[in-house]
Formats: C-alpha cells, structure tokens, sequence
C-alpha cells in the first residue's frame, strides 16, 4: 500500500514532539516545518522517494538533506531508526497527551520522568491523586487545569472545521467592536488564511484601552470559560473552540495582524527580505535598523517606518500587500516583488452550482425548491446531480439508471419553467478501477456528469481518477481525494499527474466547498491550474441552505491562487454549456 504524505507527516511531527521534550533545540522546528510542506506538497512524496530517490525530496520547501534521507529510510524500512530509539526512550502516547490544552511536549517530557505517565488515562490519575502538584515546576493550579481539560481533550483532539471557527471569528469581533474601546478589530492566524481546519481563533483588537478590552472579552455571553486572562492578553472556550485576544496599541496594530496572521514559513521570507534592506520587521512595526549597532537589542530598536497598517508593512518592504490565503510561504512574496500576484477570485464572482442533490437520492428538499433558492440566490444556472448507484453508495441512496431516466424527463420540464437555466446531471461513482456506475449511452444524453470516488479511498488514487477524468462523458471529477475532514484522509492523488489529463481532455477539477470536504484542497489547486486545469467549485449541496458554503470554496480556490477565469462556475451560461459539451 502507498505511503500517505499525511502519514510521512505524522512520523516527522511525532519525532519533533519527542525531542522538544528532551529539550532538543533547533531539530524540531526543522522537523515540524517539514511535515507541514510533505503534507501539502501535490505528489505522493514516498513514491517520489521510491522512484526519483532522495534528490526530488530535497525539492521540497524546508525538506533538507537529512530529512529526505529519513523519507526514504521510513519507505523502505517502514520505520525510521532516530524515531524508534526515542520512542524507546520516551514511549508516551505524545498526540492524546498533548491534546490536553496546557500541555506540551515539555510537560510530557517531565511527568514521564517523575510520574512514569505515558497514557491520557495516567495523566488523568496522577492529576486525581495529586501527585503531579508534587513534581517541580508544577503546582495545584496546573494540577487542577489539567484534570479539567482530559475530558475535552478526549472530545476534541481533532482541529475545528472553518465553518465551526468562522461563525465564532465573525461574532466575538462583532461583539467586541460594539461594546469595547476599540480603534480596530480582525481575526489572525490560520482562520484569517482560511485553512480547512483551525486549532483556535484568534482575535487582534488596538486598544489604548487593553484592560477595558480584556475585561468586555472575559464577558462575553458566549464564552463558557476563562481560560486566562491578563492585562492585554485573555483566551476563553466558547463552544468548544478556544479563542485568544491579543490587545496591541493602535500604531502597531497593521504589524501586529501581519505577523499573527503568518504562516510561519511566509514570515521567515518576509523578514529575510526586511534584513536584505536593513530593516527589521515584527509584531511591532518595520524598523530602520541601518545606524544600529545590534538591531536584535530590542524588538522596538531602530526608527519605526511602519507598523499601524498591515498595507504600510509590505510597502516598507517594496511589496504590494499580499492577501492572507496566500501567505503560506509557496512563491507568493517572490510574485509580489515581481508584480505578478494572482487576481485572486471574489465570492461575487460566482454564477452558479454544478454539484447538487435533491429528494430523489439524499437531498432533502425538491428539484423546484432546489432551483428556486438558486434563483433567489442570483444564479444564472444549476445542474442537479442526485447520486447514481454503485460503490460507496448504502441504504438505497443511488439511483438506477431507470430512476436517472425517469429523472431527466422531470428535469427538462423544470428547466423550461425555470427563470434559471436547469442542467441536466448525476454523480456517477467512480470504482477501484476507474469505471463509472452509470450506462455510457445514458451519460451521454446528460447535460453534466460529475464522477466521483466514495468508496476504496485508501492508496494511490490516481490511475483511477485520471481513467475518470478521461472518459468521454465526464466533465467534472467531484471531490477527488474523498476526503472528509477529521474523518478521513482519502486518496493520496498526484494531481499534477490528475490536472494534466483533465486539461488534456477538457474535464474540470472539483473544489468541493462542503466544509467537512474542501477538496481540493489550496495547494492541490495551485497545483492543477499551473497545468492548465480548469476548476469548479461547487456546493454539493444537499439543502437550500447548503449554497451558503460556496465561501468556503471560494477561499480555498484563492488558497490555489485561482483567478476567476480558471473557474467554470464563473464563466456565463453559454460558456458553461459549451464546456460541457466540449
């Protein structure tokens, strides 16, 4: 079975873990920063291990020579040595242990050490018997956090979907606008870059005020608990979700937002380039550091030349201000300084939905319903694609191709009452070998045929989706890795691979923008319109109010840097209907 990049990931993320807490240096920033790029990077990093060796891995961003060589050890060995003696050295369960919030590789590190406790359910013992109060540098307090946080760690060690976090962002700034001294408010961090999955929200306030700010936080009606709370700084859980503020004085607050947006790996770059030109860039501003004699003296040393807009900071470096979704160190400052930033996609931009499902599988409402809360939505066209039978498909949700038939009589005659242009549609299910589960002479009489994976989604995906994206009938390869997050990983899909042959044969990629879904995911975007794929996003929705997910798709197609012309369903009716009959 094909290694996962996900699994590659896990090992170097688990490796990083056990050293910080050895109080290892340097090594697990090295570590963790490389399994966060394998796990973006397109291809299936083992087999390009496997077949290129471990030059191609050493391609890869962050991924040096000695990491490279541990991708290929663990492909070919199945483990990797430096990984196996610290296991042995530490063997704690890492991932469950430090999903306790408060609790980190150190404090693991340390409770082995002096409590031998290597499960959630020995932590959970060792804090009822109030022993770990008795190991130095704890005490009842941390004890009593800690006894508090197993069991929602337990509930919640997976990260919180972006339609969980972004209702929670949207709130707690609204509310802290409206009832706190604030001059300006945002959400930062990976919510703000519209990541899939989001460990907390964090909310940036400029205040001169903090205290005042803090305190309308800590009230908040929808916080369950304080977590902590301090002169400028507080976090609270509302539901289920930690969310951080930050207060910051109103002259830094555009420096603030850059740098607690990130990503990490985009700051490294920009500070690189700030040092390039004398200048020093942090959360408190651009500083002109050219007279200093140590400019690392003090985070505020040198003259300040920006730092109160986020724009001012990327002028202060010769940039033009870079949006959030792309800051993910993946060329993004190099495009900026050479003027060549994507016209990144907008929500308004989009005319219709291609991927939907009514009563006649396992939607809940009617075509009618269906196309008539399109209409209302503005939407120039719809397709309807009620699932198709075959694998993946339980409890009589798929269609036979009589139903599909009888469907598409039914379909034609809503389409001429329509305000709305009404395309004809199925989601065919693609099998282990790539065959669809529908008659070929009746996919030919569709209008659109989005074919997709539901079922065998473990391994190498690729031979069958791109078998998929060559058949004849298809036009839109739905979903393509299957994935669902904090669920499944779905199929590993070298969509380089995938993206060629779609273009090739003039089948769209799917950005599917059911939240649990995301798939594509940014990168993978990025990927398939640099070979010249055309994308769509649709909803998949189930239910009227499932259109609203669409701004999920649209972030995550300006995460792959898409344009509104790399996307179908921006493209006005007669152009979409010529694409499906290309």
């Amino acid at each position: 079975m094909t290694i996962r990049n996900d699994e590659l990931a896990a090992r170097f993320e688990e490796l990083a873990d056990l050293l910080a807490a050895q109080d290892v240096e340097y090594k697990p920033v090295a570590y963790r920063r490389a399994a966060e790029n394998i796990r973006e990077h397109p291809e299936n990093v083992a087999t390009l291990a496997q077949e290129e060796g471990t030059d191609a891995v050493e391609r890869i961003d962050r991924v040096g020579e000695a990491i490279a060589s541990k991708v290929l050890e663990y492909v070919e060995n199945g483990e990797i040595d430096e990984l196996q003696e610290k296991r042995a050295e530490l063997p704690v369960e890492m991932v469950a242990l430090t999903s306790v919030e408060g609790v980190g590789p150190k404090t693991v590190g340390s409770l082995y050490e002096a409590l031998g406790v290597q499960t959630l359910d020995e932590l959970e013992a060792a804090a009822k018997n109030e022993e770990i109060r008795t190991v130095s540098g704890f005490g009842p307090k941390t004890e009593s956090n800690i006894l508090e946080n197993v069991d929602f760690a337990r509930q919640s060690q997976g990260r919180q979907l972006l339609s969980d976090a972004v209702p929670i962002g949207e709130t707690v700034t609204d509310y802290l606008t409206g009832t706190a001294p604030v001059e300006r408010c945002a959400v930062a961090g990976s919510l703000r870059r519209w990541r899939p999955t989001i460990g907390d929200v964090d909310a940036l306030v400029a205040s001169t005020n903090p205290q005042t700010v803090v305190d309308a936080f800590t009230d908040w009606p929808d916080a369950s608990r304080v977590i902590e709370a301090g002169t400028g700084k507080a976090s609270v859980r509302a539901n289920d979700v930690r969310v951080d503020l930050r207060v910051v004085e109103p002259a830094e607050f555009g420096a603030a937002l850059q740098y607690f947006t990130g990503s990490k790996d985009h700051n490294v770059e920009l500070r690189n380039r700030a040092i390039a030109r004398d200048l020093k860039v942090n959360e408190y501003g651009v500083f002109d550091v050219s007279g200093i004699d140590d400019p690392d003296a003090g985070q505020r040393v040198g003259d300040r030349v920006a730092g109160e807009t986020e724009s001012g900071v990327y002028d202060a470096l010769d940039l033009p201000p870079i949006p959030a979704e792309l800051r993910e160190g993946r060329g993004e400052i190099d495009a900026a300084a050479a003027g060549a930033l994507p016209e990144l996609l907008t929500l308004d931009a989009i005319r219709g939905d291609l991927h939907l499902h009514t009563e006649w599988s396992d939607g809940r409402n009617s075509i009618e319903e269906m196309v008539e809360a399109a209409t209302e939505r503005g939407y120039e066209y719809v397709c309807v694609t009620d699932h198709a039978e075959g694998p993946g498909m339980v409890g009589g949700v798929g269609l036979s191709d009589q139903q599909l038939e009888s469907q598409l009589s039914e379909l034609r005659a809503v389409d001429d009452d329509a305000e709305i242009d009404v395309f004809a549609g199925v989601e065919a299910n693609i099998d282990a070998d790539g065959r669809l589960s529908v008659d070929d002479a009746l996919l030919e009489r569709l209008d659109c045929v989005v074919a997709s994976p539901h079922a065998a989604l473990d391994g190498d995906g690729t031979d069958r989706l791109v078998t998929a994206a060559e058949h004849p009938a298809v036009d839109v390869v739905g979903h393509p890795t299957g994935r669902q997050l904090n669920r499944r990983s779905g199929l590993d899909v070298d969509v380089t691979a995938l993206a060629e042959a779609a273009a090739k044969a003039g089948t769209a990629l799917e950005i599917n923008a059911n939240p649990r879904r995301l798939d594509l995911r940014g990168a993978a975007v990025q990927a398939a319109i640099e070979q010249g794929a055309t994308v769509t996003i649709d909803t998949d929705a189930h239910r009227p109010g499932s259109y609203d997910y669409v701004r999920y798709g649209v972030h995550t197609a300006r995460r792959g840097w898409a344009e509104p012309s790399d996307v179908l369903t921006t493209w006005p009716t007669e152009d979409v209907r010529a694409f499906l009959d290309g």
